[in-house]
């Protein structure tokens, strides 16, 4: 099976005694209030799908990250993991400090030994990671609400974050690769979304079926940008589509349970490197992955997978263009197999479409399967 990132899987999760001695000792220490990225984080580093992190990035880190995507240590990391000092906090923390790390509800669910406080400057985060200081980008408009005091070190998760939904689906690392390792899977090829999955992404995923030995269809269900399609709706769409169009024995579904970051070439990079955590060969990379508005090139998240060595990624990816339906084909195709123009393929702008679905109006089958149209229909009707 292929190697955790960096050569083994992180387990940050204390146990049995440690586990009763830490949450009774960390009762008693300063506390910060995870916001919902930061919750999404913390579970992530807990069961190792962040592997080789092992706690949110001191500040050689940080800056090698946005310099160079690499760790200070070496291995490539595209993205900044942090924890700030929320705004209007005065206290002053210091290395060698352990804080609590909470909840909404002030649940304890980490604590964190800090080895660095640093300043950190949002507008040269922002363009290193997202290529823009515009508010209206996602995570710039998340960073100007953000601290600018970071505190790095490793963490050790006291209490699990718990969820109200979907937890059958709910797979960490160590638990995805022991289903493969069952099934006989060898070569597994992810495909991230955090939209529902129309006939496009249906083509892409079995054309990559037909060279790897299985599908984790691995929806992100962290924090996402307002506008987005809820979990529960989209999670009803891909099961609607793996119970009548998939092959059963060669596809699995896990919840990914990351915060979107929108962060395009970078994320990209990101996602591949999380998904060789949970076990996965080869990663489907297609047009404007993890992007948002027009702040990066239709492909430029596939083209920055050529700056790394193959050893560096180790996943593989597929890179795919954007497919369509082509009426005088007869079926779905892209431009490097298909020859015909414009009037003839089945492309429908996502306002289009949700203005279709809003007024009770099915998309064409060229488009989406009817059991996603009719998910989506009882959706957009109830808003």
């Amino acid at each position: 099976m292929i190697r955790p990132h960096g050569g083994r899987l992180i387990d940050r999760l204390a146990k049995g005694e440690m586990r009763e001695a830490m949450l009774a000792k960390a009762i008693e220490l300063p506390k910060i209030k995870l916001n919902e990225r930061e919750l999404a984080d913390v579970e992530m580093l807990g069961c190792g799908a962040m592997s080789p992190l092992e706690g949110f990035m001191t500040r050689e880190d940080y800056l090698s990250v946005l310099e160079t995507m690499h760790l200070a240590g070496g291995p490539v990391w595209p993205l900044p993991i942090t924890l700030a000092v929320k705004p209007g906090d005065t206290r002053n923390f210091s290395e060698g400090d352990q804080v609590a790390l909470v909840d909404e509800a002030n649940q304890i669910l980490a604590v964190i030994d800090v080895e660095d406080v640093y300043q950190a400057d949002h507008s040269i985060e922002a363009m290193k990671s997202y290529r823009t200081n515009d508010p209206a980008h996602p995570s710039v408009q998340y960073l100007q609400t953000y601290g600018n005091t970071y505190l790095g070190g490793k963490i050790t998760v006291l209490n699990k974050i718990r969820h109200d939904d979907f937890n059958e689906y709910r797979l960490e690392p160590k638990e995805t690769r022991v289903l493969f390792k069952t099934k006989g899977w060898k070569t597994i090829v992810a495909f991230q979304t955090r939209n529902p999955i129309h006939r496009a992404h249906e083509y892409l995923q079995k054309c990559a079926l037909e060279m790897v030995d299985a599908l984790l269809v691995h929806p992100l269900m962290g924090a996402t940008k307002k506008g987005d399609i809820p979990g529960d709706v989209r999670m009803a769409c891909y099961k609607a589509l793996m119970d009548n169009y998939y092959p059963k024995d060669r596809v699995a579904i896990s919840i990914f349970p990351a915060a979107m970051r929108y962060g395009g070439p970078r994320e990209a990079i990101f996602h591949a490197l999380v998904r060789k955590n949970y076990g996965c060969t080869h990663f489907i990379v297609g047009r404007d992955h993890a992007g948002v508005g027009n702040y990066y090139g239709s492909y430029d998240a596939q083209q920055i997978f050529s700056e790394f060595s193959r050893e560096e990624i180790d996943i593989t990816p597929l890179m795919f263009e954007n497919s369509f339906f082509c009426k005088r084909c007869g079926n779905m195709a892209s431009a490097k197999t298909c020859p015909h123009g414009a009037d003839d393929r089945v492309n429908l702008s996502g306002t289009k479409v949700r203005e279709m679905l809003g007024g009770g109006q099915i998309p064409p089958v060229e488009f989406t399967r009817p059991e996603v149209a009719e998910v989506l229909v009882k959706y957009y009707q109830s808003l």
